[in-house]
């Protein structure tokens, strides 16, 4: 068996021959790497293969993509695929396909080729290592066969990237045991879910209930004293020897928005219950009580109300929201009673903020800023705050064809200038995050022949900063106003939300930063533009999340999020050494 001392430790040329095999037919990869040697360990030899192909020419790296075999092609059927190659389509059972599989396969070959020019590459042992299936294989290949040319090299290569991350862990015969517990738990409770196709886990649902069951069990596992609270929080506490000493919380939502991910919230419920569990197994104690938190709904989808669970625990949950009914029209407080909740036990889940020493969060990062740097994790410097609106513009409805051009007072073509330069104005400041969005667009009994008398829209303004997003937002409603003076229409503009950014706490980003160091990975600062359970927790303690690298481009809110086990692992133990080393504020 290989090992990293014998890397770090052996001459040039070894180095290289040992490596010959974890990129394809492309050993000009680890002669550049191993002038980086000593590695402190296997994530940073892994990172440091990944920075010598993101800092190679362009002939280099298609060089690279090309050395690989399609998928079920030529090479795989005249049996000269690397022996690497061969077990990893083996273990998908490409070479086990039916007639209709592998006509499939050889369309989508030759359609990919005459688009791209190279070969379709995919890490077919999927983001944990067991294999994907020939659909799956399937459904990934026509997908991405709709790619523009650049972003799908630079797939090409994030998944060159995952194929030689596994190479590597066979090779030094390393699991990422954390990292698999993770995602193996997501598994059993992603096929839990309100509708019957795609994971929707609602606020108080069977699914929900049942997801809420399994954590509790899952923590008891791991060591913990656990129960559910009143507003459907899975709570689990790791207990110090001392019975006097403060308690450090983490955790993240279980709930989902509809058809949503495996991972958004989850990652971060599952994986410090992994943490603890190694702990326990362990006989290792922390000198302060860890709490972990599944909070029972961030999303809103049900009741229309979002962060009830983190609100409950901050002591700010309004309990007016009771009243409100979901579309069968079922009250939130009916559905606690159905579930066997008091709901008037919720005012007493609020925290003594004197007995806390902070909170800290890992969530999955829900867009491509990771992705992109090559890079499994980040720390969030600040969660973006928002301002939404929803905008009403009124024109005149009139004949299409008997209308002048210029005696038009379209709503519509009023709405559409106003999008474009929400678009613009957003662009113009990407330091602080700031992001604008149009997500809903209607003219209300529209027609063909007639035109747009009326459009409605929603506004989306963020920033990870106030005073840019306050900046944007004073700009576009200007803009809507001189638009609509211009074009002769009105305006009715209706504030829906108003969030401050809430800014992770310096101390706990510091810490975050020494062990995202001391396992082997450059720190790397981001904003989060999504909003999280963080910033309800901020107004009673200090703050800190760590963000997972998201795949598929970094798609969120969609069956298609994921992660790797290997990036879960990473997480896992950036926050197993933060605990270890965890110095309270001064």
């Amino acid at each position: 068996m290989t090992t990293l001392e014998q890397l770090n430790g052996c001459d040039a040329n070894t180095f290289v021959s040992t490596l010959q095999g974890i990129y394809e037919h492309s050993s000009w990869i680890p002669e550049r790497a191993a002038s980086n040697r000593p590695f402190l360990n296997i994530t940073e030899l892994k990172l440091a293969l990944e920075a010598t192909v993101r800092s190679a020419s362009e002939d280099e790296q298609l060089g690279l993509i090309r050395a690989h075999p399609e998928l079920a092609g030529k090479a795989a059927i005249s049996g000269q695929l690397t022996v690497e190659s061969t077990g990893e389509q083996a273990k998908a059972g490409l070479n086990n396909c039916s007639p209709d599989e592998f006509a499939t396969l050889q369309t989508l070959n030759a359609a990919y080729n005459a688009r791209f020019t190279f070969p379709f590459i995919l890490a077919v042992k999927g983001a944990d290592g067991q294999g994907l299936s020939r659909e799956a294989i399937i459904k990934a290949f026509s997908r991405r066969l709709k790619n523009q040319i650049a972003d799908e090299k630079a797939e090409a290569l994030r998944q060159i990237g995952r194929i030689a991350e596994m190479r590597i862990n066979a090779l030094l015969d390393y699991t990422p045991h954390l990292g698999e517990t993770i995602m193996r738990w997501a598994q059993v409770i992603g096929a839990w879910s309100d509708d019957e196709v795609g994971l929707t886990c609602a606020y108080m649902t069977p699914s929900h209930r049942r997801t809420a069951a399994q954590l509790a069990d899952w923590m008891r596992e791991a060591g913990m004293v656990a129960d559910i609270d009143a507003v459907g929080n899975v709570v689990g506490r790791y207990l110090s020897d001392n019975p006097h000493a403060k308690t450090l919380i983490t955790g993240s939502h279980y709930d989902t928005v509809r058809n949503g991910g495996k991972y958004d919230g989850r990652e971060g419920i599952l994986l410090p219950i992994a943490i603890i569990k190694l702990l326990n197994e362990r006989g290792e104690k922390l000198p302060f009580h860890v709490e972990v938190i599944g909070f029972s709904e961030e999303e809103g989808v049900r009741f229309k109300s979002t962060f009830l669970g983190s609100n409950a625990v901050i002591g700010q949950f309004d309990m007016g929201l009771l009243d409100n009914t979901d579309r069968d029209g079922i009250s939130m407080r009916d559905a606690l009673q159905s579930a066997g909740h008091d709901a008037a036990a919720i005012p007493s889940l609020a925290r003594n903020p004197n007995d806390l020493l902070g909170y800290v969060e890992v969530h999955i990062e829900q867009g491509p800023v990771l992705l992109q740097h090559d890079l499994p994790v980040g720390i969030v410097t600040s969660i973006a705050g928002s301002c939404r609106y929803m905008v009403q513009l009124k024109g005149v409805a009139s004949h299409s064809g008997t209308t002048p051009m210029s005696m038009r007072k379209d709503a519509a073509t009023a709405a559409a200038e106003i999008l474009l330069y929400v678009e613009q104005r957003c662009a113009q400041d990407q330091q602080a995050s700031l992001v604008g969005t149009v997500g809903q667009l209607q003219v209300p009994n529209g027609s063909t022949n007639v035109i747009p008398g009326a459009c409605v829209f929603s506004l989306d303004i963020r920033a990870a900063d106030d005073l840019i997003r306050d900046a944007a937002v004073t700009d576009v409603l200007h803009f809507i106003d001189n638009v609509c003076q211009r074009r002769n229409i009105e305006s009715t503009i209706e504030k829906m939300v108003s969030a401050p950014a809430v800014p992770c706490a310096p101390w706990l980003m510091n810490q975050l930063t020494a062990a995202t160091e001391r396992a082997g990975v450059r720190p790397f600062k981001l904003a989060s533009g999504a909003g999280h359970d963080a910033m309800a927790v901020a107004k009673v303690t200090d703050v800190a999340m760590l963000f997972t690298r998201c795949g598929n481009g970094g798609i969120s809110h969609n069956p298609l999020e994921t992660m790797t086990a290997d990036d879960a692992e990473v997480s896992a133990q950036i926050l197993l050494d933060f605990l270890r080393n965890f110095t309270p504020k001064s």
